[in-house]
């Protein structure tokens, strides 16, 4: 059986709220990605901050529209800072995502991934490779990079969202979303998106504003991945290499409308088997 996205929460819909909100988005990820991922952020229309110190993270969190955890660059005080946030966010009724960045390769990734998954996440963005290794809480992937395609961890990502009561969104060359109930593929982007360092974990900032003030976390994710679909297909038209898509691609979110936006869509909801 296939659904629609409600007709007043389309994509575009979602994009003119994010950018007449400007939600502020509590970023704690890590060192490789926080200047992308602000320059992302400011690009779609959100306020990004990057704040990872323990004394203030929680605090922090209560200002706040959204927040997201990131566990690509881990430290002990960093850890602890995320758990105290996520534990903020969940006692506030505050949409956290967590990004589990090469959760499945070390023992400490694990454990972080295992207790931050006792904060009930809103959405859990990642990888194939990711999503697999979260889901079973065994090892798994070899790093940031995934070995699965997003279709290998369908039935993982939907009983992970089961399990957990949230999204879980597999990014790769086709996105699947599912909350459980539903499931979604967003196809676009670009074959350059991989060559440039950090998009997939400033996709996560960007779910975190689409989720801020929206009603269905679902609908909310897989509009975040669609206007990021979009605007890596417009970067990809005047691109020459990794270098220039990346600031193409800044240039095209900052450029998204609705034009472009609903041109561009390609997007499949059915029920989750």
């Amino acid at each position: 059986m296939s659904h629609t996205i409600s007709p007043s929460m389309t994509p575009a819909t979602h994009l003119a709220n994010v950018r007449g909100r400007a939600p502020l988005v509590h970023n704690i990820t890590n060192l490789v990605a926080m200047n992308t991922m602000a320059n992302v952020l400011l690009a779609i229309g959100a306020s990004p901050a990057m704040v990872h110190a323990r004394e203030e993270a929680a605090e922090f969190t209560a200002i706040a529209d959204a927040l997201t955890v990131n566990i690509g660059t881990l430290s002990p005080h960093w850890v602890e800072a995320m758990i105290e946030a996520a534990e903020a966010a969940r006692l506030m009724g505050k949409p956290w995502v967590l990004d589990p960045v090469a959760v499945g390769a070390t023992a400490y990734r694990r454990e972080t991934g295992a207790r931050l998954l006792e904060r009930l996440p809103t959405v859990i963005r990642g990888n194939a490779s990711e999503i697999i290794a979260l889901e079973a809480g065994g090892a798994g992937g070899r790093g940031v990079d995934s070995s699965d395609p997003a279709e290998a961890a369908e039935q993982a990502a939907i009983r992970l969202a089961c399990r957990i009561g949230c999204v879980v969104a597999v990014t790769g060359e086709v996105d699947l979303v599912t909350d459980g109930r539903r499931l979604a593929r967003v196809s676009g982007g670009h074959p350059l998106m991989p060559r440039v360092t950090t998009l997939g974990c400033s996709l996560t900032g960007v779910v975190a504003a689409f989720l801020a003030g929206a009603e269905d976390p679902f609908e909310a994710t897989v509009a975040a991945l669609a206007c990021y679909a979009a605007a890596g297909e417009l970067a990809g038209e005047s691109a020459r290499g990794p270098g220039s898509f990346a600031v193409a691609f800044l240039d095209a979110l900052y450029a998204l409308d609705d034009e472009a936006l609903n041109c561009r869509l390609r997007l499949e909801i059915t029920n989750a088997t």
